[in-house]
């Protein structure tokens, strides 16, 4: 999942200012197997004449040239996917035009009652424009509402079939294997005597089962969910380090992290309840504070019992634990979005893949002309060079030559500003260059040996209305799917391969800069070292 976003593709949907009727999908019944889909496209005629402010901001290519050729056809699923993507994006495109027509309106309510234009117009002249304009606003807003169902229904039932072709496409056997012996070398990593990405006469060794986690590597400050979350009555679980743990609110509000394991039968805490900031097993009813310890034993004598419980933080939005055995660093790391940015969207998703592979991922951005071409990257041209430039001692730089500013923060964090142009095109050669910006925070949670806790937010320095459309959330996790999706079938091929023996680092090259940056410092955090390579 590259650093540069999907939301870059959320926000170049095609939205233009004529009406269609959405496709309708229909599942045929009594065929074991498979989707038998009948397509059905049609237009109508309209447009919005109103010149506006807004225009630019909506005014992209209209879909319909883009409609799946499936008239009249019966699809196999993968093609009903096709037109079900279709529809949610003309279904997008159609909300976006309501939206537009309320701006627009906002804007003539704006004109009408301009002093200026009310010296040459009537009071009752006035009065009845205004009573009209009160009547399209009417419905407009009503037009959203049907327009957010519509939506929320073509995404559930994207998002079915989309489950059933990965029922398919991901067997369990990347899963199983990792408990396979492997006759490989060990993935305990031979490093570069110093960096050398230009050439592939070095390389790193990540090969085999992904080994026992070092110790060293749970010294750091861990961010595990987002304060949005955590309501004072809900608990969060989590795995980290392959333990599980579950994250709640004491009495006084404050965060705690404790086993997610009730001392008295190990019945998992979070199938419980949490009560006058104690959380209650679901079992025998034990209660825990965020500290862990047992303060009620309905039925019985109450005993000195307590869990085990980590450091936990909240700062930022964000809720942070410290699952290694030395003292707490004293401070956080700052994760908030550069200013002038105003968050849009947070998402979690728990991914099938080793953390370290993820990381990897999303600090190469070189792969996205040929991974992503239906998603954010679709248009984009294959540059003759892509290099990532950095500081000697750093892991931040930006790409060249595409506008994208990108950070590893220790100990799984990807910060990345990407500068938006228009679909298919690549608007100048750095961030600054660009007038409008996103902004990511990706962060991967080790939960186990294959399976990462992703933490995507996402920000924009523009379009601050479109974080109040109530169902913008279910469109920036659809296109967040869509890129991972683009991006895990091969990362997931690469972790069979590596559980296998393949060398998944076998031939850096230059652009490989930033990616091969984390696996020093990742080995030298596994080994102990004293001085971190990288960190100034």
């Amino acid at each position: 999942m590259n650093a540069a976003v999907f939301s870059a593709s959320a926000l170049s949907l095609p939205i233009s200012f004529s009406k269609t009727r959405s496709s309708y999908l229909s599942r045929k019944k009594g065929v074991k197997g498979e989707f038998r889909v009948f397509a059905v496209f049609g237009d109508e005629s309209g447009l919005v004449e109103k010149k506006s402010q807004w225009r630019p901001l909506f005014d992209v290519e209209d879909p319909r040239s883009k409609a799946p050729p499936y008239k009249g056809k019966f699809l196999d699923v993968n093609q009903a996917i096709e037109v079900a993507r279709f529809d949610i994006q003309y279904l997008d495109w159609r909300a976006r035009q309501d939206l537009l027509t309320i701006m627009i309106l906002h804007d003539k309510v704006v004109d009408v009652l301009n002093p200026l234009a009310r010296e040459y117009k009537s009071i009752g002249t006035v009065k009845k424009e205004l009573a009209g304009l009160q009547e399209e606003l009417s419905k407009a807003h009503q037009q959203v509402h049907i327009s957010e169902a519509r939506v929320s229904t073509a995404l559930d039932k994207l998002a079915h079939m989309e489950e059933l072709v990965n029922d398919r496409l991901l067997p369990g056997r990347v899963v199983t294997e990792l408990d396979k012996p492997s006759s490989s070398a060990t993935a305990s990593a031979v490093d570069l005597d110093r960096e050398k990405t230009n050439t592939g006469a070095k390389s790193l060794n990540v090969s085999g089962p992904v080994p026992p986690y070092s110790p060293h590597l749970k010294n750091f400050w861990y961010p595990v969910a987002f304060t949005a979350d955590l309501k004072h009555d809900t608990m969060v679980p989590i795995e980290c380090f392959e333990q599980p743990w579950v994250i709640f609110r004491g009495e006084d509000g404050k965060p705690g992290c404790v086993r997610n394991t009730c001392a008295h039968r190990a019945c998992p805490l979070d199938l419980g309840t949490v009560n006058e900031g104690r959380i209650q097993c679901p079992y025998h009813g034990w209660e825990y504070s965020t500290d862990g310890e047992c303060k009620k034993m309905p039925s019985t004598k109450l005993l000195k019992v307590k869990i085990k419980s980590l450091p936990c933080l909240e700062q930022e939005g964000m809720i942070w634990i410290w699952p290694g055995d030395e003292p707490p660093a004293p401070t956080l790391p700052c994760l908030q979005p550069p200013s002038g940015f105003l968050i849009h969207a947070e998402l979690v998703m728990d991914l099938p893949v080793e953390h370290g592979l993820l990381l990897d991922n999303l600090l190469d951005l070189a792969h996205a002309p040929f991974t992503h071409t239906s998603t954010f990257a679709k248009g984009w041209s294959v540059p003759s060079l892509v290099k990532f430039l950095t500081p000697s001692s750093g892991l931040q730089g930006y790409w060249d030559p595409y506008p994208i500013d990108m950070e590893f923060k220790p100990p799984c964090i990807v910060l990345s500003t990407i500068g938006i142009s228009k679909p298919g095109k690549l608007e100048g050669k750095s961030t600054k260059q660009c007038a409008t910006h996103l902004h990511q925070l990706h962060v991967c949670l080790p939960s186990s040996k294959n399976k990462t806790r992703l933490l995507y937010r996402m920000s924009l320095d523009f379009a601050p209305i479109l974080k109040n459309l109530p169902f913008m959330e279910h469109l920036w996790r659809h296109f967040a799917e869509q890129v991972l999706n683009e991006d895990l079938r091969l990362v997931l091929g690469q972790q069979e391969r590596m559980l296998n023996g393949a060398n998944i680092w076998n031939l850096p090259v230059a652009y490989d800069k930033l990616g091969v940056r984390y696996r020093l410092w990742r080995n030298a955090v596994d080994r102990g070292d004293d001085k971190l390579p990288f960190s100034g």
